[in-house]
């Protein structure tokens, strides 16, 4: 009967000791994205279209919070509201150390 359960128990064994070994990597690794990325998602005209030459609006956020984007303009159907209100955002909202992103229209 021992030799029918120890592949079983050294397995299972294996498996929650690999489980445990995730967990435990996933939650010490985490990285938390910058919390500007949603405000500024908000502002844009949430299309999705990769006018930009981002797959997304989401991506372009997060292009202009990383500081790749230089022009608001990408955004080809965003318009003066969408941009002063970005602008406006990112001048209120710094980040860590207090740098505030400068970009163009």
């Amino acid at each position: 009967m021992l030799e029918i359960m120890s592949p079983f128990l050294v397995l299972g064994t294996l498996g929650a000791l690999i489980g445990f070994g995730l967990a435990f990597a996933a939650e010490k690794l985490k990285v938390e994205p910058d919390k500007r990325m949603q405000g500024i998602y908000e502002l844009l005209p949430q299309l999705d279209c990769g006018a930009c030459g981002y797959p997304g609006c989401e991506a372009f956020a997060e292009g202009i919070v990383e500081g790749e984007v230089e022009k608001l303009s990408q955004c080809k159907p965003g318009n003066d509201k969408h941009f002063n209100a970005i602008i406006a955002y990112l001048k209120d909202h710094p980040d860590e150390d207090g740098n505030i992103i400068k970009i163009q229209k």
